[in-house]
């Protein structure tokens, strides 16, 4: 997952007004990612930097923002898929190029052949000192051959495969770049004289700056006292942004290829409703990112909406494990059921997805507890089967219970009624795109760039 923003200031900008609009942006994209959050910001000459473990309001203070002044800005938020969860894999990273100075990357993504690209930068006497994917990336284009920033990004990326999105910052330019396939999002917005580059349009809303334009996939755009120009481009034969950032990634505050995250899963609810409908009293959303689903199933089928479950909003990922006792009861730490809605009633639970099947068990079984006479569990998307290797850290093949069983198997394992998932083509045209225009390979296997092995976060912890 991950999120990123950058900003360039005019000249004659307040020198702390880019990493304050900065922090702001960042809570704007703090449900992409919680492990860690970062500012760099240049006033042209020096490149200073904040990393922290913990969430964007644990890792800031006003005297941080104060430390990073200049009239340029990235930030990072990040949720680990290559390199574990420690302060040294924390982003925004800084190399240095000994000519053109720093420069400092913000990464949503992952690169798939991290392990053999850093293996041949080392055997030219290249050092590493994190575990992180970013840093292979960020390495390749210090060292790449060219003599302006502009020469060594479209160099440095044209030997890499994966999926990114990126938010770079040089003395001189910020730059904004995604992948080939455009796997991950990405947009340009303006405020006053500033020009922002962010993971989603939130980000922008948050600020109170403008939606221009996405940066189209395989776009380098360079950010200057000039705005914005486009640099390079690298194509690829097809389109492949993430369908699972319209299921669940993206906030549903968010706009994707024009159209509202909201209103995308309302339809979603609501082709779910057509194909799996139900005998019910009530619909509920696991909430938050099914809330919308749960809306359109229920405008479908007539069914009254109702909140069963209400999410204890300071309860997610923490540094303090739970004891043994309570981590078999994590489904009831982290929501409560309203049994004033449940009891007695005939109850649709909507989710987006199912993984590991490790919630979904729990869930069931709590609104059970809570007086529910049927429990019908409906997935707005279809069954995922295979890993995903593109930036979600998802879980390995043969972690993922639809990999291993059937939906009538999963149904008994998870204790419901009856289950009923959303169908492919009933999630794509949701989008109103079409399946040409996704990476859908989590729910069939057909990646948009071959992958030789079963990845996972730790492959380059080996032989650091």
């Amino acid at each position: 997952m991950c999120g990123i923003c950058g900003i360039w200031s005019p000249a004659n900008a307040d020198p702390t007004d880019a990493a304050r609009l900065m922090f702001f942006a960042l809570y704007a994209l703090q449900h992409r990612g919680q492990e860690s959050a970062g500012i760099a910001a240049t006033d042209g000459r020096e490149m200073r930097f904040v990393r922290r473990m913990g969430l964007v309001g644990q890792v800031f203070a006003e005297p941080d923002l104060h430390e990073l002044t200049g009239r340029a800005a990235i930030g990072h938020t990040r949720y680990s898929t290559t390199g574990s969860s420690r302060i040294e894999n924390a982003q925004p990273m800084v190399v240095r190029d000994g000519r053109l100075g720093e420069l400092a990357i913000g990464h949503n993504g992952n690169v798939i052949d991290a392990r053999e690209r850093r293996e041949t930068l080392a055997s030219e006497g290249i050092p590493f000192d994190t575990s992180s994917d970013t840093e292979v990336m960020a390495k390749a284009i210090a060292f790449a051959r060219g003599g302006t920033w502009d020469e060594k990004i479209d160099a440095g990326l044209a030997s890499i495969r994966g999926a990114w999105s990126l938010t770079m910052l040089t003395p001189t330019a910020l730059y904004a770049v995604r992948d080939p396939f455009g796997v991950r999002p990405l947009v340009l917005g303006r405020k006053d004289g500033s020009w922002l580059a962010a993971s989603e349009t939130c980000a922008l809303d948050t600020i109170g700056a403008e939606f221009v334009r996405e940066v189209d996939p395989g776009e380098v755009v360079r950010i200057d006292d000039d705005g914005p120009e486009t640099v390079a481009r690298h194509t690829a034969e097809r389109r492949a942004l993430c369908v699972f950032e319209h299921v669940y990634l993206a906030s549903a505050s968010s706009d994707m290829d024009g159209r509202s995250i909201y209103a995308t899963r309302e339809r979603m609810g609501e082709r779910l409703a057509r194909e799996h409908p139900a005998d019910a009293d009530v619909i509920i959303p696991v909430p938050d990112s099914a809330i919308p689903a749960a809306v359109g199933y229920a405008r479908e089928t007539g069914v009254p909406f109702r909140e069963g479950l209400i999410k204890n909003r300071y309860i997610g990922r923490t540094f303090i494990q739970p004891s043994q006792e309570l981590r078999r009861h994590s489904v009831a730490l982290k929501y409560n059921a309203l049994r004033d809605v449940l009891d007695g009633k005939r109850v649709v639970v909507v989710d987006d997805s199912i993984v590991r099947g490790s919630t979904s068990g729990p869930i069931v079984d709590l609104v059970r507890r809570n007086g529910a006479r049927e429990v019908h569990m409906r997935i707005c998307s279809p069954p995922i089967r295979w890993s995903c290797h593109f930036g979600v850290d998802m879980a390995r093949k043969d972690e993922l219970i639809a990999a291993r069983l059937d939906v009538e198997a999963i149904r008994r394992h998870i204790g419901a009624d009856t289950l009923g998932y959303l169908s492919l083509d009933g999630m794509v045209g949701a989008t109103g795109l079409g399946e040409d225009d996704f990476c859908t390979a989590c729910f069939t296997g057909d990646y948009p760039i071959p992958v030789q092995l079963e990845l996972t976060k730790e492959v380059l912890e080996v032989g650091r």
